[in-house]
């Protein structure tokens, strides 16, 4: 893991959950989308998730029944849209609606949510100040995840030989 919270096999689980506790439906095809999401690390594209399902299917699935499928995973707060990847990422806080950031390795290409209310605080009050009235707000930030640091650092200071 790069550090983050975010668990695919138990995020699966509280999606499912989450559902059940406030009637939502989950068909068969979202329930495979959330398969697919569960067996990765990293956020997904819907052309990844499509190419997934017709493998696994050994069929064609149309594209709009992926698109339906994530937008009732958007809609909802189980995923967050990362525009600058054309990507999806699980949510890690589905117990509470939220603004946020996504930190996203540029190595590795796994993305990490933080809830940051002074940011989030600071962008709704530059919005305020020029009469924007804000809906939602994902801040995306891009670099090296605490992972893929420790990796190039180990692989820098090179192998360790023992002194005797």
């Amino acid at each position: 893991m790069c550090g983050c919270a975010h668990d695919p096999a138990t995020w699966a689980a509280r999606v499912e959950l989450s559902c059940l506790r406030q009637g939502f439906h989950l068909t068969p095809l979202r329930r495979r989308v959330l398969d697919v999401f569960s067996l990765s690390d990293a956020p997904l594209g819907a052309y990844a998730i499509l190419e997934e399902l017709s493998r696994r299917e050994g069929k064609q699935v149309a594209p709009p029944t992926v698109y339906r499928a994530l937008d009732f995973f958007l809609d909802h707060g189980f995923v967050h849209r990362i525009e600058s990847l054309n990507a999806y990422a699980p949510c890690e806080h589905l117990d509470h609606a939220h603004h946020g950031l996504l930190l996203i390795c540029e190595t590795c290409g796994r993305s990490e949510e933080i809830e940051d209310t002074e940011a989030i605080d600071a962008v709704a009050a530059t919005a305020a100040k020029a009469g924007f009235g804000l809906s939602r707000v994902m801040i995306e930030a891009k670099g090296m995840c605490r992972r893929c640091a420790n990796d190039e650092s180990a692989a820098i200071a090179g192998p360790r030989v023992p002194m005797t």
